[in-house]
């Protein structure tokens, strides 16, 4: 695998991961822990377990998701959640769209 081709792959995913994060929590709300495992399942690479909670930490920043504590009695401690916002998935669909005109342009 050349070195262009290895920096492609990293732009494309560390370092776009919160539109992987956006993508998944719009199949509904996760807490931090399974971002990471989600991602590997669906999409293949596994970000810093780090990485991830400083893309939820900035994403919520910048109001694309929220979060909430749940307490689960039944798993111990309460977890915190995060949700997609409306400006998240608004942001989303342009992030969608840009890549789709990209790679058709290709």
């Amino acid at each position: 695998m050349s070195s262009a081709f290895k920096r492609l792959v990293r732009k494309i995913t560390v370092e776009t991961l919160w539109i992987y994060i956006l993508t998944l929590l719009k199949d509904g709300p996760l807490y931090g822990y399974e971002v990471r495992d989600k991602i590997f399942k669906r999409f293949g690479f596994k970000p810093g377990k780090i990485t991830c909670y400083v893309v939820l930490y900035k994403l919520e920043k910048e109001n694309m998701i929220s979060s909430r504590e749940v307490d689960e009695k039944s798993k111990g401690a309460p977890r915190k959640y995060y949700f997609i916002t409306e400006k998240g998935l608004e942001e989303l669909e342009k992030a969608r769209k840009f890549i789709k005109e990209l790679i058709d342009s290709l």
